[in-house]
């Protein structure tokens, strides 16, 4: 008789857990403990840096003569593509998503994308990166993984660009120097693109490839750029940043020592007075529509948000969310 309660407990077990995990993915949490930290006004027109946060790590900064994009994700396949069948870049969403950046195409007029890097190879990362650089003329610039994946979409080798570690680059006003970093500690961690990578296939076929921790530099303003949350224990060692846009994608199921390492490592290590969240959004959804947080248990928003504002209290250091697809001065109020 045991034996048979024990066979039937098994399957309800299963079946209570899926209804748990589909209810779980189809209601994320809510914006509105957050909604007073929201950035609330647009650069002037005369801002000397404008940077603008697009979704997940993709981020736009551009002094009114050069500009320069990380990432450049704008696909967003849905979750049943991502999981059951292969990816590729949607053109059209490409195609609309600079357009609604206000990204200057190559051969019109306007602040010139000179380059596109990816923080990492997955493909919420690097997968429309090829084609971003073959519609603006801008240089793809990363690891021997992201080069596999511009090979891959037939990218000229021309605008493709391996990055060396802690080597400064120059574009226009802008210095750009990659630091190691590593990928959240997640079962999505690791491996290297060695071919070029041509879609569609499977979501897991982006592997990691090197990781970065990007600091730009703009006449006297330093920028920290994480694309994920994790960290190289020293790596951000003697640099200094004003402000970080801090990559918190699937920080929250971390435990409180990550969390507080990946701090330190980060933000206390560069001395920032301001650090505003990005890959917080859940990347399934489609850029037309609002942004929301990643679900649970893919992630915990609210749980990476109690920690950033509990450090930021005790610490004195500015957590702000970031206005989607709108152009901000993020030293504004710093510069005083």
């Amino acid at each position: 008789m045991r034996k048979r309660q024990l066979l039937w407990l098994i399957p309800a077990t299963l079946i209570a857990a899926a209804a748990t995990l589909a209810w779980q993915l189809s209601h994320p949490p809510g914006l509105a403990a957050v909604q007073s930290l929201f950035w609330q006004k647009a650069a002037p027109a005369g801002s000397p840096l404008k940077v603008s946060f697009l979704g997940v790590a993709t981020v736009l900064l551009d002094d009114g003569e050069t500009a320069l994009l990380t990432d450049g994700f704008f696909s967003r396949p849905d979750k049943m593509t991502v999981f059951l069948r292969k990816v590729s870049p949607d053109t059209q969403a490409i195609a609309d998503g600079l357009q609604r950046a206000r990204i200057t195409l190559a051969g019109a007029t306007g602040s010139k994308l000179a380059a596109i890097i990816p923080l990492h190879s997955h493909y919420d990362h690097a997968m429309d990166a090829p084609e971003v650089a073959k519609l603006t003329g801008a240089v793809l610039m990363g690891s021997s993984s992201t080069l596999m994946v511009g090979k891959g979409w037939g990218l000229d080798d021309k605008q493709i660009q391996q990055a060396e570690l802690r080597k400064p680059y120059r574009f226009g006003r802008f210095t750009v120097t990659l630091f190691p970093a590593l990928h959240t500690p997640t079962g999505f961690t690791g491996g290297v693109i060695e071919s070029p990578l041509v879609p569609p296939v499977r979501a897991t076929d982006y592997k990691e490839g090197q990781s970065y921790a990007m600091v730009v530099e703009h006449d006297g303003h330093t920028l920290l750029i994480t694309g994920t949350a994790g960290f190289v224990p020293g790596a951000l060692q003697g640099v200094k940043a004003d402000v970080v846009l801090l990559g918190i994608g699937a920080m929250g199921p971390r435990s409180a020592e990550h969390k507080l390492a990946y701090w330190n490592e980060t933000v206390a290590a560069v001395g920032a007075k301001r650090v505003i969240p990005i890959h917080w959004d859940d990347f399934w959804i489609p850029s037309t529509l609002p942004m929301q947080p990643m679900p649970k248990p893919l992630d915990d928003f609210d749980a990476s948000m109690a920690f950033l504002q509990n450090q930021g209290a005790t610490q004195g250091v500015d957590i702000r969310m970031p206005a989607a697809w709108t152009p901000m001065d993020l030293w504004e109020d710093l510069r005083r």
